[in-house]
């Protein structure tokens, strides 16, 4: 009782502080506004968001109700284009101080969240005026009430979320299209430089050969010889880029055997150990894939290792990869290595990746791709509640009844006027409600079957999907 009420001294000594921050506040939001000194107006936000955070910090402490942070993302620095200026609308900056300004400016303004903040604060101290007499009368019961207040306001709206989860699908998007971009480029390097010049190489050799068949046969057969012998180098690199782009025993034999396949073919000593119920989806295979092979092939390049671990298992329906290796360590994604590359393959799918390498080694690489496995065979699909299975039981127990006996079998003695009237509730009625009541108990029937696979099949349609049969409809 005397924290809750060292807690409601403490809400209520913060009036002070939040009154004298909206005299300020205001001020600062008249000038950037009405008198165009729009440099005050990111200041003024950032310091209103940061009582808004320490408000969400302190409900969620003190009264267990916890408000999310409502804020779009921030936008990334400006990227300078081909000639070295910056873009900011139709302007061009040399340095990137500008465009930045420029975003940051435009980022807090179009928030929604900024103008929600700004009315909090110029509401909440008289909010606390208001509780204050259920403040100090029930402690408990107040903080709930102020808790409920603030998360009313500060917590993110509907067209909040939806906007944060545009901003993150744009950039993963980007991201994903930048990748795909430059495997693209890869893969036309890799043709142009190795296999078109070789090609080339054979066609020519061909033309000499056509010149000398007549003239001088050893010569010809000898320039065949080299041609044919190209055609097979041609024919192995062709492969080895057919197998950059999609590797055929990935697509045959699943991740297991490919990441097996890359264990052998490595100059290093792999252990692969791998926990997978089923296959993943074959992007997902395609992005763990050619992330481990590029871990692989950076620890045999750069890290001067001897031995890697590959292990690859599933959380719920999170897909996790562990590669280590013993090499000399020292990797990091911001120098520009391959790590940034994977990074962005596996952003495709929410995917993180954390490095661990000191100095002197080992280097462990983890990555984690979130949600990119079925619930269903993960073992993470929730059980219905019991009210649920105990309404599906009696359900397929009883829906037999008024679909058969009290419907169809009462309607076949009506059509045939059979006069056994039995334990057939429709043939006991007056004539006039007899048709009615078949048909009633028919519909009844049907609508109680339809809910019993309706019920199982809504609560995890995942699973329904994944294991129900005409048969058997209701896995």
């Amino acid at each position: 009782m005397l924290r809750r009420y060292g807690r409601v001294l403490a809400l209520l000594a913060l009036i002070v502080v939040q009154a004298a921050m909206a005299g300020v506040m205001s001020v600062m939001l008249l000038l950037s506004f009405a008198l165009g000194m729009v440099f005050l107006f990111p200041p003024q936000a950032m310091l209103v968001r940061e009582l808004a955070e320490l408000n969400r910090r302190l409900v969620r402490d003190w009264t267990d109700v916890t408000i999310e942070s409502p804020y779009l993302p921030a936008p990334p620095p400006p990227v300078p284009q081909a000639d070295g200026m910056y873009r900011s609308d139709r302007t061009l900056y040399k340095t990137p101080r500008v465009p930045a300004w420029n975003n940051r400016w435009k980022w807090l303004v179009s928030d929604p969240a900024t103008w929600r903040d700004e009315v909090w604060l110029l509401l909440d101290p008289l909010v606390k005026v208001v509780l204050a007499p259920l403040l100090l009368l029930l402690p408990g019961r107040g903080l709930r009430v102020y808790g409920l207040w603030s998360k009313k306001l500060l917590d993110p709206t509907a067209a909040s979320r939806l906007a944060g989860q545009v901003s993150h699908l744009q950039r993963t998007r980007n991201l994903a299209a930048d990748s795909q971009a430059a495997e693209m480029r890869r893969i036309e390097r890799d043709l142009h430089d190795g296999t078109q010049a070789r090609l080339v190489a054979i066609g020519m050799t061909l033309g000499a050969v056509e010149q000398l068949v007549e003239t001088d046969p050893k010569a010809a057969k000898a320039l065949l010889a080299k041609a044919r012998d190209a055609s097979s180098e041609t024919l192995t690199e062709l492969r080895r880029v057919i197998r950059g782009i999609h590797p055929p025993v990935l697509a045959e034999r699943g991740l297991a055997d490919a990441v097996r396949a890359l264990a052998m073919d490595s100059p290093l000593d792999v252990t692969v150990e791998v926990s997978l119920p089923h296959r993943p989806e074959a992007p997902v295979e395609a992005a763990v894939y050619f992330a481990v092979s590029e871990l692989l092939s950076n620890a045999a390049r750069h890290g001067d290792a001897r031995t890697a671990t590959v292990d690859i298992s599933t959380n719920a329906a999170t897909l996790r990869v562990t590669v280590t290796d013993d090499g000399m360590g020292g990797a990091d994604p911001a120098k520009g290595s391959g790590l940034a590359g994977i990074e962005r393959r596996l952003a495709a799918f929410d995917g993180v990746l954390a490095v661990h390498s000191p100095p002197g080694g080992p280097t462990t690489v983890s990555m984690e791709l979130p949600n990119v496995l079925p619930t269903y065979w993960t073992g993470a699909s929730t059980k219905m509640p019991r009210w649920k299975t105990a309404t599906v039981v009696i359900l397929w127990a009883t829906a037999w009844c008024p679909t058969f006996p009290q419907g169809i079998v009462a309607g076949i003695f009506k059509v045939f006027g059979i006069e056994e009237k039995t334990w057939f509730l429709a043939l006991h009625l007056p004539e006039p409600w007899q048709w009615p009541t078949i048909t009633g108990m028919i519909l009844l029937g049907v609508l109680m079957h339809v809910m019993a696979i309706r019920i199982p099949a809504t609560h995890d349609r995942e699973k329904f999907m994944a294991d129900a049969t005409p048969t058997k409809p209701w896995c």
